[in-house]
């Protein structure tokens, strides 16, 4: 009986963080939501269906949300989150990323509990732990993803956004305007970042200091080099276009050779991926779908250190398969 209730206490604190933090990651978060919101208001200044109370609830909750993003920004950690949050391109504050985390991290288990009225089996103690690390993953995978496909998108437009630059500068145009034809003929994430410094050089900012600011929002290597490059030309002189268009040819060969050499280490890579990830969904279907084979492995009977023996195996099996999936990981990952 008590099992059950705290089972109902998390599964409960679980669907209202979760809520939360999809009501506050939702469009209200944005500047422009809130104006709009406002700005189709009712004529007696009440937006249609907000009495008094319903506001001041908003407001306490954007006046939490506010204290919470002051006192994690004051955090390295904080400060390291809203800087991945801004190379991902997401419009979320950290409080909004922090109560969608916590969401998941309770909810993947919460999840499992209640789909374990159906298959018992997922309502095993250790299942729920892994659901639990799943769920505290998901978060932080989505958000690298984010950022390394950003990534990889600007490197890949980098080499045509160069040329383009170079292009200008022989066509007469200033720097300046070189890069308000890039911000007016590509795409995103190009366009959204050299759109950045223009704005920043139009509020008075130093060229080389938005610059600067554009490669430590970005962190790539190329971009790091082609900054480099202008910086130095500014100081010494030079033909810009022609070093631009060395700069380009390098990254574009660079490229080209990181294909190739993704291309003959796929193999490897599927196997590093294999050797991780199936012993691991072929436990999870052998508690699933034979919950009683599994079962001598948590048997208390034979214990070390006060743990099951078969849960140490499992462990140290663990263990040892990351090693091997990060050993093959590092072999592949050929720097060029």
């Amino acid at each position: 009986m008590q099992s059950s209730v705290i089972v109902a206490i998390v599964a409960a604190g679980a669907v209202i963080l979760i809520a939360l933090g999809l009501a506050t990651s939702g469009g209200g978060s944005g500047v422009s939501a809130r104006l709009e919101r406002y700005a189709s208001s009712k004529p007696d200044g009440k937006a249609p269906g907000t009495g008094a109370g319903g506001l001041s609830e908003m407001i306490n909750q954007s006046v939490a949300l506010a204290n919470l993003n002051r006192v994690v920004e004051q955090r390295d950690f904080g400060a390291n989150l809203a800087r991945d949050i801004a190379r991902a391109d997401l419009r979320l504050k950290i409080s909004e990323y922090l109560m969608i985390w916590i969401g998941t991290t309770l909810g993947v288990p919460a999840i499992m509990l209640a789909l374990s009225f159906v298959m018992p089996a997922l309502g095993n103690p250790f299942l729920l732990l892994i659901g639990g690390l799943i769920g505290f993953m998901i978060p932080r995978f989505w958000l690298g993803r984010r950022r390394t496909g950003r990534l990889n998108q600007f490197n890949k437009q980098l080499p045509d956004t160069i040329t383009l630059i170079a292009n200008g500068l022989r066509a007469g145009s200033s720097f300046l305007q070189a890069i308000e034809l890039v911000v007016r003929e590509a795409g995103p994430p190009v366009s959204t970042e050299f759109g950045r410094v223009i704005r920043e050089v139009n509020l008075g900012l130093a060229f080389d200091e938005a610059l600067e600011n554009m490669v430590r929002r970005v962190r790539s290597d190329d971009l790091e080099l082609m900054a480099t490059a202008i910086s130095i030309q500014h100081n010494v002189g030079g033909n810009l276009a022609e070093i631009l268009d060395s700069i380009a040819y390098t990254i574009r060969e660079r490229v080209r050779i990181k294909g190739e050499i993704r291309t003959l280490t796929a193999q490897q890579r599927l196997s590093g991926y294999v050797v991780g990830f199936l012993p691991i969904a072929l436990a999870g279907f052998l508690f699933i779908a034979a919950p009683g084979f599994m079962s001598p492995m948590f048997d208390d009977s034979v214990n070390i250190a006060g743990l099951p023996a078969g849960v140490i195996i499992l462990i140290f099996g663990g263990f040892m398969m990351f090693i091997g999936f990060m050993f093959i990981r590092k072999i592949v990952d050929i720097e060029v």
